[in-house]
């Protein structure tokens, strides 16, 4: 009797185990997005990220939706989509959505806001494909939006993506101009406390990468392209998105400046993080494939 109550106990706590370390992995999926070599059989059939100005809400503010979206022939083992909102180059908003066993995922944003802005999103849209002999790969894909907002009381309320008048080139101007001398002040004063010298490097506003997913860095292939950019994404996310979306009242963080070695060495990322405080993501370069599996 007594022998068999303490196996009974035995199998219970094993069960608790089990169940307890079901829930971390599947949490540990959850605040993950890895890198796996490409799936070149699987991809996206659609994936966009939009701004939109909606109306006037009245007290000289207005509404805008902001939606990230991307969709798949079939079911995959994990989606994940997270985006990024940056206004005047500062931080406005981060969205993710992690799902498993699904083929979409759509994010949507409603938020107002007032004065003239600049509003830039970019998306990043991954995948997990699970085959037999634990062979994992994966999908990816940038997207990216942009929104000039003209909120004037000499004008009526109006917003573009590129200017087609010569009243919309020059706001334009003007909110680049503010924008671009703020940027680039925070970024030389990171650069000059991080000790590195900037000609050894190529400079990339975070919003500015989405070019490369459809054009290759200088002197490397679009394969290799794709892979670093996907690491990156693995350890912006890691490092830089999940610490501030934790934080409920995080934002305005100046938006990370990536710099690439010229001799494709390295990256480095320079960033704020909760705390506005800057900090540094260093990420060898990955040119040849090596499966994440056999690590």
């Amino acid at each position: 009797m007594i022998k068999s109550r303490k196996l009974h106990i035995i199998i219970c706590i094993l069960m608790m185990l089990s169940m307890l370390l079901l829930l971390l992995s599947k949490h540990s999926a959850e605040e993950t997005i890895k890198y796996f070599p490409l799936d070149t059989d699987t991809s996206f059939v659609d994936a966009k990220t939009n701004l939109q100005l909606l109306d006037e809400t009245g007290n000289d503010q207005y509404r805008i939706k902001w939606t990230a979206s991307s969709t798949l022939d079939n079911e995959i083992y994990l989606r994940q989509d997270v985006s990024l909102l940056y206004m005047d180059g500062q931080l406005k908003g981060m969205k993710g959505l992690w799902k498993e066993n699904e083929k979409d995922i759509a994010l949507e944003v409603l938020f107002e806001e007032s004065d003239s802005s600049h509003f830039q999103a970019i998306s990043f849209h991954h995948g997990e494909i699970h085959y037999p002999n634990d062979e994992i790969k994966s999908i990816q894909r940038m997207t990216v939006d942009q929104l000039y907002v003209i909120d004037s009381p000499y004008t009526a309320l109006e917003s573009f993506r590129e200017p087609n008048s010569s009243m919309q080139e020059e706001w334009k101007e003007t909110i680049d101009h503010t924008t671009t001398q703020q940027l680039q002040f925070a970024w030389k004063q990171w650069i000059n406390e991080s000790n590195l010298d900037i000609n050894h490097y190529t400079a990339y506003p975070l919003t500015s990468i989405s070019k490369f997913e459809n054009t290759p860095m200088e002197g490397l292939t679009q394969e290799q392209t794709d892979r670093i950019m996907g690491q990156l994404w693995e350890g912006l996310y890691r490092n830089y998105i999940l610490p501030i979306s934790n934080q409920s009242n995080t934002k305005n963080q100046t938006m990370p400046i990536i710099l690439i070695d010229k001799n494709h060495d390295h990256l480095i990322v320079l960033f704020e993080n909760e705390n506005y405080q800057l900090e540094q993501l260093y990420q060898k370069l990955s040119i040849t494939d090596k499966n994440k599996n056999d690590e």
